[in-house]
């Protein structure tokens, strides 16, 4: 049953994500408030939100008061927001942010993370799991296109997903692109679609993606999702098929996206550790 006159604070990042969340918040009957950064923000939610306001990224002292501002006491981060950020012109931190960021003792995800939750919170203001909004976007299990991948790329799947494991548990990236159990390309700042051409570009076409959670992943900042902008990549890199975890991965746009990547045939799997060792 929809809950009534609470309000939901989104800071929106890049990619189709902000969109997803607000439609499914209005429809749980929430308000919405969104925060939009320039430089960043790329499918804005304004013609979704109750209240929207554009800031500079980096804001947090500004981004904060609009919030309290609106009586936002629960926030979702939705979409993507890229550790390169911290080092390109867009990014101008206030006095409030640059003290967050001093106290950090690294700027791995969860630290990150953890410390935003404890800002937020001394402020009265509880970030929320990702998945409280985006039920419906989850990765199914099993072969969801018609064609299913073959039994060598079935091989660098399982191959694919031990790596992505290892890299999400030292906090590199959630990606990899791979061929004939080799890895082509390992995500990290630059972000998955980057990650996907430099793969496909070194493999010369046919390799496979395969894009996990992180161990323990928290799903309340910087869950896997795939779009229909990470096909565009996949296609442009010749990508052969993309595997990516259940249960704990976003899938937008799915019905689009799998008849556009069966068309020009892509497979694409959901898979799990359980799933694959059964395969094995």
């Amino acid at each position: 049953m929809p809950v009534k006159s609470r309000t939901l604070g989104i800071i929106t990042g890049q990619g189709a994500m902000p969109r997803a969340i607000a439609l499914e918040a209005k429809r749980q009957g929430y308000k919405i408030v969104a925060v939009a950064l320039k430089g960043l923000t790329e499918d804005s939610v304004e013609h979704h939100a109750d209240v929207f306001k554009w800031f500079k990224a980096g804001k947090a002292g500004d981004v904060i008061r609009f919030l309290k501002e609106n009586d936002v006491k629960e926030v979702v981060f939705a979409g993507k927001f890229p550790k390169a950020l911290f080092y390109r012109g867009v990014f101008s931190p206030d006095l409030k942010l640059l003290k967050f960021l001093f106290n950090l003792k690294d700027r791995r995800d969860d630290t990150i993370l953890n410390a935003v939750s404890k800002e937020l919170g001394r402020d009265g203001i509880k970030l929320m799991d990702m998945r409280d909004f985006s039920g419906g976007f989850l990765t199914p299990e099993g072969t969801l296109t018609r064609k299913g991948p073959r039994e060598a790329e079935w091989q660098d799947i399982e191959f694919g997903f031990r790596v992505a494991k290892e890299i999400g548990r030292l906090d590199i990236g959630q990606t990899v692109v791979v061929k004939n159990q080799a890895v082509m390309a390992v995500e990290a700042s630059e972000g998955t679609d980057e990650a996907i051409l430099r793969g496909g570009r070194l493999a010369g076409g046919g390799a496979t993606v395969v894009k996990v959670s992180r161990p323990e992943q928290d799903m309340r900042l910087d869950v896997p999702v795939v779009g229909l902008q990470t096909l565009e990549c996949m296609i442009k890199a010749g990508i052969r098929v993309l595997a990516l975890e259940t249960r704990s991965s976003i899938f937008l746009d799915q019905e689009e996206f799998l008849k556009k990547a069966g068309a020009v045939g892509i497979s694409v799997v959901g898979v799990s550790e359980a799933s694959l060792k059964s395969k094995s």
